[in-house]
């Protein structure tokens, strides 16, 4: 039987934390959204972690753990694996602490992260396909070359670390009654909910994964460790297999409720938060707005969203911007066969104007043998005002006497 948690001693753990931070790291703002808490009809806040050193908590846990191991260990310097959050908070805990770090990150990491990470002065090896690979390469490095391992997330002191973002929430949001987290491998959500825990039983912990790399719900529903072998997310902070035991054990006594949010979730809450409160979060800090704007979280509290980092690539930030504008079907595309004569390309664009619709794209194809001859190919992308203005470019086109080959909702990203 698991031995229950003995809060009153951890958060004494967290509180030395804090202290031992309190020279390095930033208090982040927690701020209150207008937009989402008319939405949800309840008092609303965001904990920005996207503005922390680093761009990301993880080096809250990272900066703790090396502060408290000995200077011996520290000396034969630090190993990690990470795709980009956590080698980033190591290597920057290293160069405050004056050790060496070594980071193996995947091969398919964005190259923006791996830079950001050499430039706070750590090494980076790039090897695997993904971070389990990266971490049984990194496990090698530990035992060949006698480095001391950072783990991301299952350590005490990597947990302690994570949970002073908890004292500053109960500090800055007095009357909080809900607090909504992301999930990985859980070292966030367990040192959150330790320290809330402690100082606010009432309070209701809640974490979110993505339903393509669910192992902590999975695991929490059915009452033992479950492993995802391949997990599935454009939220590759917390594109996790297996969760740590410590965190699980945490999750298990502490959280209230564990859920799962999907892709289109994601993306859309990206959009959401970047549009409609100008914060710019990372795919995996948004999956607490995901789960409050698809109606999985309901108000009634007050809420705290934890934003737990905007270290997000800009052509993936790209993609789901058009993905957002395209669920919301602000882009549209037509594919029209036309008469190859003089006054109908002006025509067609009269029946997008009358809708004031803005041509984002236009390729006009009369070559090649699948256009007959005296015809012409058309292929439009279309910026709309409203969902309701591309059937009514459609009737528009039909009334004029042009044939719609195809059209759609352009989608950017499933």
């Amino acid at each position: 039987m698991t031995e229950p948690i003995n809060l009153e001693a951890e958060i004494a753990s967290v509180r030395d934390a804090a202290k031992r931070l309190e020279p390095y790291v930033r208090e982040t703002p927690t701020v209150y959204s207008y937009t989402f808490s008319e939405i949800l009809g309840t008092d609303v806040h965001l904990k920005l972690e996207n503005l922390q050193r680093t761009g990301s908590f993880k080096v809250r846990g990272a900066l703790n753990k090396i502060l408290t191991i000995s200077e011996e260990e520290r000396s034969r310097g630090l190993v990690a694996a990470s795709a980009g959050n956590h080698a980033q908070g190591v290597a920057l805990a290293a160069q405050l602490a004056g050790c060496s770090a070594k980071i193996v990150m995947p091969l398919s990491t964005a190259i923006t992260k791996v830079e950001r990470t050499r430039n706070y002065g750590a090494e980076v090896v790039l090897h695997g396909a993904n971070y389990d690979e990266a971490a049984a390469h990194a496990l090698e490095l530990e035992e060949t070359e006698g480095r001391t391992a950072i783990h991301p997330f299952d350590d005490w002191a990597i947990i302690h670390g994570q949970g002073t973002v908890g004292l500053e929430i109960a500090r800055q949001v007095p009357d909080v009654g809900s607090v909504i987290l992301p999930i990985g491998g859980g070292g966030l959500i367990a040192g959150v909910a330790m320290a809330l825990k402690a100082l606010r039983p009432d309070v209701s912990i809640i974490g979110v994964q993505a339903e393509g790399a669910s192992p902590m719900v999975e695991s929490i529903k059915e009452g033992e460790e479950r492993i995802v072998d391949n997990p599935r997310t454009m939220a590759e902070g917390i594109r996790v297999g297996k969760v740590g035991k410590r965190t699980l054990d945490v999750v298990r006594q502490l959280v209230d409720r564990t859920l799962t949010v999907t892709e289109s979730e994601i993306a859309s809450a990206v959009v959401e938060l970047m549009e409609k409160n100008k914060v710019v979060a990372e795919a995996a800090a948004v999956t607490p707005i995901a789960a409050m704007l698809a109606g999985k979280v309901r108000g009634g509290s007050t809420l705290v969203g934890v934003i737990s980092g905007g270290n997000i690539d800009l052509s993936l930030l790209g993609r789901l911007i058009e993905s957002g504008l395209s669920q919301r079907g602000t882009l549209y595309r037509l594919k029209l066969r036309v008469t190859d004569e003089p006054g109908t390309l002006r025509r067609l664009l009269e029946a997008v104007e009358s809708e004031r619709g803005n041509i984002l794209d236009v390729r006009h194809d009369r070559e090649g043998w699948k256009v007959p001859v005296g015809s012409v190919e058309v292929d439009l992308l279309l910026e709309l005002r409203s969902i309701e203005a591309g059937p009514a470019i459609d009737r528009r086109l039909r009334d004029d006497g042009f044939e719609v080959m195809e059209r759609q909702r352009r989608r950017i990203m499933e």
